[in-house]
């Protein structure tokens, strides 16, 4: 029977599309990157969601996360996000915290519940622990490096962290990941150099702040606000959660691309299977 995730069993086939929904995925940060992990593992099927974030959806926010629009603004990040979830599969369970994630708040969660886990915060001490937290659990997590200040999302790739140059913030990852002893870690980055942010005090969160009331961290408490764009973290998010996907059902295309050596054997093996030998 037809259902919303019968383009993507054509692709990944209808077991791999059972393994999704089996699985859940931690996904700390539901920003302009978390935000699209988000909507493209629901849209992908996975069973059960963990949202972590207590950030309220700001104007400024428009221009890149998918879960901002005007009528979302001034509500929590995750409530937003796990009514679309459950809008676009009912059947998902979604969890909600209204949490910013540190080391000190990392006993409100379990670790060994989750399939994958997904860094998609800007906090370096929060991405580190999340990083930490994962790798005790024996927990795949995948980190996102900067995507502020970028306008190219053909420049994003999936790597190393030690494979990294020009992003600043993988810089400090890759020093405090080696003096913690973390020898790999696979992340999404962007080989684009950052640009300097227009200066433009009228146009500057940090001399305008319009953080909707409640907002526990608000815009003049940042040292540095990025410039962002409406391409660069929304892709970054959709790279992430590709990567979860294929990771998790072993996704393996090969023995359906024409003209590669494994689509050649296992057409043969569905020769032979039904008693066709002509050609074998």
């Amino acid at each position: 029977m037809l259902n919303q995730f019968s383009r993507a069993a054509l692709v990944y086939g209808q077991e791999a599309m059972e393994v999704l929904s089996s699985k859940r995925v931690a996904v700390f940060g539901i920003g302009g990157v978390g935000g699209n992990v988000v909507e493209a593992l629901a849209r992908s099927g996975i069973g059960a969601l963990d949202l972590i974030d207590d950030d309220r959806i700001c104007l400024t926010n428009l221009n890149r996360q998918v879960m901002a629009v005007l009528s979302t603004v001034g509500q929590y990040k995750v409530d937003v996000a796990k009514a679309r979830v459950c809008d676009i599969n009912p059947k998902a369970e979604v969890r909600t915290y209204r949490l910013f994630y540190l080391p000190e708040t990392a006993a409100l969660l379990d670790f060994t519940q989750f399939d994958y886990v997904v860094d998609a915060v800007d906090t370096v001490t929060a991405k580190i622990d999340i990083i930490l937290q994962a790798r005790k659990c024996g927990v795949p997590v995948i980190s996102c490096m900067g995507c502020g200040n970028r306008t190219d999302p053909s420049r994003l790739c999936v790597t190393d962290i030690y494979q990294t140059k020009q992003d600043p913030l993988a810089r400090v990852m890759r020093y405090e990941l080696r003096k913690r002893g973390v020898e790999s870690l696979k992340v999404v980055y962007s080989t684009e150099p950052a640009i300097r942010p227009v200066t433009d005090a009228d146009n500057s969160c940090a001399h305008h702040c319009i953080c909707p009331p409640g907002t526990a961290r608000k815009c003049t408490e940042r040292r540095d606000i990025p410039g962002s764009t409406a391409f660069v973290p929304p892709a970054a998010g959709l790279l992430a959660a590709s990567v979860i996907v294929r990771e998790l059902t072993c996704f393996d295309p090969s023995p359906r691309i024409k003209g590669s050596r494994a689509y050649t054997e296992a057409k043969q093996l569905r020769k032979a299977a039904s008693g066709d030998t002509a050609g074998l």
